[in-house]
């Protein structure tokens, strides 16, 4: 990937990967870019600055923020890993926190965001087998 902030790595890799374009919503958080699965447009990620203290860190200055959703198990064992955290502004059950300073790779985001479009995608219904006829 190019030689580029974080964010813009990622959203670079959300829109060549998935063919996503990054939506801004919100006038009063013009920084903040949603990411949705084209087909039911359920949102996969969404990237935001926030304070540091919204993590319950410390400093003045703000925080690129990716929110990605994925198992109630995984995000268990990923929130005791450096870079991560509990969601911000999201459902902490589904959705996690991952803080775009490279403290956390672009190796190991990429596969938890694979995750995260994979569990919005519109699930396949089974075709019902019909019962042989005597």
């Amino acid at each position: 990937m190019a030689e580029y902030s974080q964010r813009g790595r990622i959203i670079q890799y959300m829109q060549d990967a998935y063919g996503t374009e990054a939506e801004y919503l919100w006038t009063d958080s013009p920084d903040s870019a949603v990411f949705r699965y084209p087909a039911s447009r359920k949102w996969y990620a969404i990237i935001m600055r926030v304070l540091p203290e919204r993590l319950g860190l410390s400093g003045e200055q703000t925080l690129d923020v990716m929110n990605v959703k994925c198992s109630t198990i995984m995000i268990g064992s990923l929130l005791s890993t450096k870079g991560f955290f509990p969601a911000y502004h999201m459902n902490k059950n589904h959705w996690f926190s991952i803080v775009l300073d490279g403290s956390v790779s672009d190796d190991q985001i990429i596969p938890l965001l694979e995750l995260s479009y994979d569990s919005v995608a519109p699930k396949r219904r089974k075709k019902q087998t019909q019962p042989a006829e005597e």
